[in-house]
């Protein structure tokens, strides 16, 4: 497969979630982790680990899991959608069209990559202040995201998904991941049934980055 430089790959990184079922061969399989295990963390502990979900009955049950909590989400955002203006609402659909499509054959997927985190060995620097903690996810998701981005480099489709975050539980036990391990995101992997990853669409710089003030622009 031809190269890709590293601008190309992130800025056609698009979450394909309509994926083939062909199984993906264990040297693709190595080399994108061998990317995600790249990525910096705090003290360079490296507080994650992923399990790669291969075997069918466990990648079923976590279709079954993952299909529930979809469906929860994805009607409260058809509610939410409603009232938008009709171009707005048509783009939000596409989104949710392929969602379901992946709800509903996520157990068809050939790999799912549960990345999972130790909090012991992470250096949370935010947890005493008064609003929800995000700093633990530095020392996990620049390895998602290097991972992400080898998947575009292999020609493998992926999105990064969170919802069976919400049954930390009963993943746990399927995997048998021990305490105090958790769950920080389960990333569905293949080969694209469509044309796969493309052109993005994100807000321009302009409106991200400020000069040295919150607010002050920056061009």
């Amino acid at each position: 497969m031809p190269e890709i430089g590293l601008f190309e790959a992130m800025s056609t990184l698009r979450a394909v979630r309509r994926l083939r079922p062909d199984p993906i061969p264990d040297d693709v399989l190595h080399r994108i982790v061998q990317a995600a295990s790249y990525a910096p963390t705090g003290g360079n502990v490296q507080p994650w680990r992923v399990v790669i979900v291969r075997e069918p009955r466990l990648r079923e049950r976590l279709g079954a899991l993952y299909e529930e909590r979809w469906t929860l989400y994805s009607t409260g955002h058809r509610r939410r959608i409603e009232g938008q203006p009709e171009e707005q609402k048509a783009k939000q659909e596409r989104i949710l069209r392929a969602g379901d499509y992946l709800a509903a054959h996520f157990a068809e997927t050939p790999a799912i990559l549960v990345f999972c985190f130790n909090p012991e060995l992470m250096a949370i620097t935010d947890a005493g202040l008064s609003r929800i903690s995000v700093v633990g996810g530095a020392s996990i998701y620049p390895a998602v995201e290097n991972l992400l981005l080898a998947c575009r480099a292999e020609g493998l489709g992926c999105v990064l998904t969170t919802l069976l975050c919400a049954c930390e539980d009963e993943v746990r036990a399927l995997l048998q991941i021990p305490e105090p391990w958790a769950t920080a995101a389960a990333i569905p992997i293949g080969y694209p049934q469509l044309r796969g990853h493309g052109p993005i669409s994100r807000r321009p710089v302009e409106k991200l980055a400020f000069a040295d003030r919150w607010g002050e622009s920056f061009k």
